[in-house]
C-alpha cells in the first residue's frame, strides 16, 4: 500500500534554479513497463535510469511514490526496462500521455514474465526488482537484469529542457 502521508521537506527558495538546472541537463529517455496487481499493463517514461553495477547487473530509475504507476512498481516483482532510440519519439510521447491510452495499440506484446515489452525499442532489459529504497515522496528502484537485448541501431533519444532532442556527434 503506498504511504500518502510521507512528509514533504519545506521547499528551498533555490527550488527553481533546480528546475532549470535539470531542465540543461540533457538525458536519455528510457520506458519502464510493468503489471499491476489485477495483470494489467502500467508503465511509464523515465530519464532517470542509470546503471549501477555491471556484476551482478544491477540498474536503477526513480519516481514519486504519487505516480499512476507506483502501486504497480510497489507490489511487483519484474520490470522491463526499455531504451530508446530517435525513432521512438511518438512512443516516448505516448507513455508520457494518459495511463487509459499507453498501452492501447499494436506497439507491444508480453515479454519475459508477463510484462509488456515494448517493440522497435534499440534495448531493452527484463529484470528482478530487488531494492526500493523511499526517499521524501519518491523512490529509487534498483533492478538486477537478467535477460534483455538490443534492436536495430538509432541515435539516442534525449530529454532537454522539456523537449526531444538528437544528439550531435562531435567526433565526426
Amino acid at each position: 500500500m503506498t504511504d500518502q502521508s510521507v512528509p514533504v521537506p519545506p521547499v528551498s527558495d533555490d527550488l527553481e534554479a533546480f528546475k532549470q538546472a535539470f531542465r540543461r541537463h540533457a538525458a536519455g529517455v528510457a520506458i519502464v513497463t510493468a503489471r499491476d496487481a489485477a495483470g494489467s499493463p502500467v508503465g511509464f517514461t523515465a530519464t532517470s535510469l542509470a546503471s549501477l553495477a555491471a556484476v551482478p547487473p544491477l540498474a536503477t530509475f526513480n519516481m514519486a511514490r504519487s505516480a499512476s504507476s507506483w502501486p504497480a512498481i510497489e507490489s511487483t516483482e519484474h520490470v522491463v526496462i526499455h531504451l530508446l532510440g530517435l525513432r521512438n519519439r511518438d512512443l516516448a510521447a505516448k507513455m508520457a500521455g494518459p495511463a487509459a491510452e499507453r498501452f492501447s495499440g499494436d506497439h507491444w506484446e508480453d515479454g519475459p514474465h508477463g510484462v509488456p515489452l515494448l517493440r522497435g525499442v534499440t534495448a531493452w532489459m527484463s529484470g528482478r526488482i530487488v531494492e526500493r529504497f523511499p526517499v521524501h515522496a519518491n523512490a529509487v528502484v534498483v533492478v538486477q537484469v537478467e535477460q534483455g537485448d538490443v534492436g536495430s541501431d538509432d541515435d539516442a533519444l534525449l530529454y532537454h529542457d522539456r523537449r526531444y532532442l538528437r544528439p550531435l556527434h562531435l567526433d565526426d
